[in-house]
């Protein structure tokens, strides 16, 4: 069931009476509250910026990577120990958001998610402390990939990577695993979907239940 939603009333019905691909409501904002009211509840909006209102999704079976189990392939580990690349928090968030939404001609495909009113809406929530970017740079300080999401409950809700050069993200990502772990902020790092590369790194499958049971969890600590 897909729920439709009045843009000026902030709330979301139960996502458990979504659809199996975890859609379940349309219509609302793309806004600092909205956005705030549903990564606390495992939300996220996800839909074609050129053609569609927004979409909320929220599936059941949720695909994280549990920073300590971060899994780092003899290849990757090699190239980190190359010191290549560097890697910095909070440095580019502008670079990053944006470089997630042009990497490979993605903002001139129709069904492209990342727009204008999403990029100032999580750059607003970077300001206020609630987003947070990885960069990583060359030797040349050119920002050559990142990630970026949202930092909520002692979890991360990752939206979006990149890479100019192989690997750039996965560095990125590796980097974001060992500060979590290094500062004790280690509830999870909640990857939306399933992918191979991810899945290599360590993610798995966890309930919703116990998805909303560790980060409502941390939230209080």
């Amino acid at each position: 069931m897909v729920f439709l939603l009045d843009n000026d009333d902030i709330g979301f019905p139960d996502p458990k009476l979504g659809d199996p691909d975890g859609l379940f409501a349309v219509g609302g904002q793309i806004s600092k509250p909205w956005l705030l009211l549903a990564y606390s509840y495992g939300i996220f909006p996800w839909f074609a910026h050129k053609v569609d209102e927004p979409h909320w999704y929220c599936p059941m079976d949720r695909f994280v990577i549990f920073p300590s189990e971060i899994h780092v392939s003899h290849s990757l580990r090699t190239l980190i120990n190359k010191k290549l690349y560097r890697v910095s928090f909070n440095r580019d968030f502008e670079g990053v958001i944006r470089g997630c939404a042009t990497v490979e001609g993605r903002d001139a495909d129709l069904h492209a998610w990342l727009g204008e009113d999403m990029i100032r809406a999580y750059s607003e929530l970077h300001t206020e402390g609630y987003a947070m970017s990885v960069e990583v740079w060359d030797a040349d300080d050119r920002l050559v990939g990142g990630l970026y999401g949202i930092t909520l409950g002692g979890c991360f809700m990752g939206e979006s990577m990149f890479s100019l050069v192989p690997n750039a993200s996965k560095l990125a990502l590796v980097a974001l695993a060992h500060s979590m772990v290094a500062t004790g902020v280690s509830g999870f790092i909640d990857c939306q979907f399933e992918t191979p590369h991810l899945k290599s790194m360590g993610g798995r499958h966890i309930p919703y239940d116990e998805y909303i049971r560790i980060l409502h969890a941390r939230g209080r600590q």
